[in-house]
């Protein structure tokens, strides 16, 4: 039979030359989030998956079943076809053309930004999608350091990166067709998937081992992650895992049988719960990316078979017990026994209360939560969902009306009074009351008066109010107080100063008051207390700055604000408690690779080298650490080494608690090594740090004992160097005085031999 050809563009192409097409170039042309490779991302990355076990172990595979490929061949038609490779060429060439120097680090960090977000992928490959999405998040602290290597970056260089971008891109759209494409077209796909896997994998691979860390200076602690990573996937491609064959056969069993009479239910209860098919939401989820697929394209008898299959597993859940069709326990409920309570499903419970719930609803991460529990939860500032600790891309509650009526049929089933609704929350926040919130409402209208004592007193009650509970911060910054409190914040009055920051501060602890006291442009105005102001508010500014700088963008627009050298500054002549704030946030700030130089810069590392010989300061430990974020950079380094560190880095490995003991070898493994490395290990084995590091790879923490491993190391190979040369020189010199005791004593001999005046005339 001849094989059916396909038209796009003008031009006939055959089913066979559409299967040869990889994923990849398919995003060309995708007409709906929905098609064969879905374009949307998902909210988050679950925590499940980064628990996965990495490792996959080989299976046989089954014979392919004929059925299957022609079901794979006009599902593969119903997709949007892409262009051709010569067209896909010249578009990515133009494109690499386009590129300035540079562009191409930060679009590396864009896209393991966008794999990282896609989540919640299909059981049939569940593993393989979350090993390869967790090895790509691992390269982050590469690229983010990457972005300081000085350029122009050498050719090679440039074109790795280029390949693993490309490689990257090709990753992203095959994550993204395990997180949304249809369940059941990812089974029929499985050897194409496979496929994919393998040729993505043996890509990044490839590109990872064409970068030069040395070139983009990149520290040895990220080199030594890169190198784990570039190693799995190196273990991965020369490894072929296999799908689920059971499921498989499953699928073509039900697909191949002539009407629903002649399915084995317990078939169809194996697809419903291995392809998670359990819920109306999900019947009718993966229905609607069917029929976005079929839109996309020519539908064909295959695709409307494949919604036939979905409609019997739907017809089957359906008609079992809600029990069955909510994933609920298997234990067996009599609707007439009273005497025993039922268990109820634990579907139908809270995840956050464990009751039976009254009014589910379904947030963005696609979970169903009571009302009332997910309400208090987001009103107490959280931007995650309990259940996965995704991060919510919105705040958005929907009534799942479905989860509701099967939660109404089990209770009548089981002879309960079905739960009823709480009242309908009116607009209002309900982070508070009417009355709290016009108290506020008050306290804000003699904030912006002009008499000072009434700007004073609102201050400092707002500081109270914001320091009490989250639901006053809630509704504090709901009554658009921040924008008001960051315009005094220049005020001559010292008191009003000090409540102005430390109520900021205390709004700041609700994440989503951090955003708005950001884009008030507060940064500024804290910066300037920071300098200006009196000890209180110089502490609580710096308190303030650590707070908003957990988020990671903000670390970039403080870092910029000029911040920085004033927190060393607080470091270096504020109180105790001064100290401690601007430790914190020079901590934080620093873990952005962009904001090392500048503390460099600002004169950090003197005077964290001083506080580590004042061990009455208290200080070790906070100066320590930051020591060690600062020695992986350049300027860090390099100012380290000129300040004369290692006699006080070898007595805190001596005299210093645990941690200490940890992050000062994790800087002198940064110390020694790269041009200064020979007079470091000279200098750090005067001190006696041989001994220290024996003991530390002991019984020090994990850490600290992986430090005093490499160290030891690197001190073995420089002793060895050394007790080689040192024989070299005295052989040098041995052999050179012997030749002086021949060349004498020949000088000798001829001193011995008769001259011509001792010949006698004759």
């Amino acid at each position: 039979m001849a094989e059916r050809s396909y038209t796009w563009r003008g031009r006939s192409l055959s089913l066979s030359r559409l299967l040869q097409i990889p994923f990849p170039t398919l995003r060309h042309h995708a007409r709906s989030p929905a098609t064969v490779l879905r374009a949307g991302r998902g909210p988050g990355l679950s925590p499940s998956c980064a628990a996965m076990d990495e490792e996959a172990k080989a299976g046989p595979k089954s014979d392919t079943n004929a059925n299957a490929a022609a079901a794979v061949e006009a599902a593969a038609a119903a997709a949007p076809l892409p262009p051709s490779s010569s067209e896909a060429a010249e578009r990515e060439a133009k494109a690499e053309g386009a590129e300035e120097e540079g562009e191409v680090v930060e679009r590396l960090v864009e896209l393991v930004g966008e794999i990282a977000a896609i989540s919640d992928f299909r059981n049939s490959y569940r593993r393989q999608f979350c090993n390869l999405s967790r090895r790509i998040r691992l390269l982050v602290p590469m690229l983010e350091e990457a972005k300081e290597a000085p350029t122009p970056l050498p050719a090679a260089s440039e074109a790795a990166l280029r390949r693993l971008r490309d490689a990257l891109h090709g990753a992203g759209e095959l994550l993204r067709l395990g997180s949304s494409g249809s369940k059941i077209f990812l089974v029929l796909e499985r050897e194409k998937i496979m496929k994919s896997f393998q040729d993505i994998t043996a890509r990044l691979e490839q590109a990872l081992a064409g970068i030069s860390f040395d070139e983009l200076n990149i520290s040895d602690e990220v080199r030594e992650q890169v190198e784990l990573v570039h190693a799995q996937f190196k273990r991965a491609k020369e490894r072929s895992d296999s799908s689920d064959d059971d499921l498989f056969n499953d699928l073509m069993s039900v697909y191949n049988s002539s009407s629903s009479a002649n399915v084995d239910p317990d078939i169809l209860r194996r697809l419903s719960e291995k392809l998670q098919l359990v819920t109306i939401h999900d019947l009718n989820q993966e229905s609607l990316t069917l029929h976005e697929m079929a839109s996309g394209g020519d539908p064909g008898a295959i695709v409307e078979k494949m919604s036939m299959l979905l409609k019997r597993i739907k017809d089957f859940v359906q008609t079992q017990d809600p029990e069955m069709g909510a994933q609920a326990s298997t234990t067996d409920i009599s609707p007439k026994d009273n005497s025993t309570c039922p268990v109820i499903p634990d579907d139908f419970r809270c995840p956050i209360s464990l009751d039976l719930m009254k009014d589910p609803v379904i947030v963005a991460t696609g979970q169903t939560y009571e009302r009332g529990c997910i309400e208090r939860w987001l009103e107490a500032g959280h931007h995650t969902c309990p259940k996965t600790q995704q991060k919510l891309p919105n705040k958005s509650l929907t009534p799942n009306y479905v989860l509701r009526s099967l939660i109404t049929q089990w209770c009548e089933a089981n002879g309960i009074e079905p739960p009823k609704r709480s009242a309908q929350h009116s607009n209002a926040p309900v982070s508070c009351t009417a009355a709290e919130h016009n108290n506020v409402v008050e306290l804000l209208q003699k904030l912006s008066s002009q008499n000072l004592e009434d700007q004073r007193s609102a201050a400092g009650m707002l500081r109270q109010l914001a320091k009490r509970s989250a639901e006053n911060r809630a509704c504090i910054g709901d009554a658009g107080a921040i924008p008001i409190l960051v315009s005094l914040l220049s005020t001559t009055d010292v008191s009003t100063q000090e409540h102005v920051v430390t109520a900021l501060l205390n709004l700041s602890i609700y994440e989503e008051n951090k955003a708005r006291i950001i884009t008030s442009g507060a940064v500024p105005g804290i910066v300037h207390v920071l300098k200006r102001g009196s000890m209180e508010a110089r502490e609580n500014s710096a308190a303030t700055l650590f707070s908003l700088s957990i988020v990671d963008e903000n670390k970039v627009t403080i870092g910029a604000s000029g911040a920085i050298p004033a927190l060393v500054q607080l470091l270096s002549n504020g109180s105790q408690r001064g100290k401690k704030d601007a430790a914190t946030a020079l901590f934080n700030l620093c873990i952005y690779q962009g904001n090392k130089g500048k503390a460099v810069r600002a004169g950090l590392v003197p005077i964290l080298l001083e506080l580590l010989t004042e061990t009455e300061s208290g200080m070790v430990d906070e100066a320590l650490a930051i020591l060690a974020i600062l020695s992986g950079h350049p300027e860090g380094k390099a100012a380290i080494g000129a300040a004369s560190a290692i006699p006080v880095l070898v007595g805190v490995i001596r005299n210093g608690s645990a941690r200490s003991k940890e992050n000062a070898a994790a800087v002198m493994v940064h110390l020694c090594n790269g041009e200064q490395q020979q007079q470091h290990l000279a200098e750090a084995q005067e001190q006696g740090i041989v001994a220290l590091l024996e003991e530390l790879a002991e019984s020090g923490t994990d850490r600290g004992k992986r430090k005093a491993i490499q160290l030891l190391e690197r001190m073995n190979r420089f002793l060895k160097q050394q007790s080689q040369a040192q024989a070299q020189a005295e052989a040098m010199a041995q052999a050179q005085a012997q030749a002086l005791v021949q060349a004498q004593g020949q000088a000798d001999m001829r001193s011995l031999l008769p001259t011509s005046s001792h010949i006698p005339d004759r």
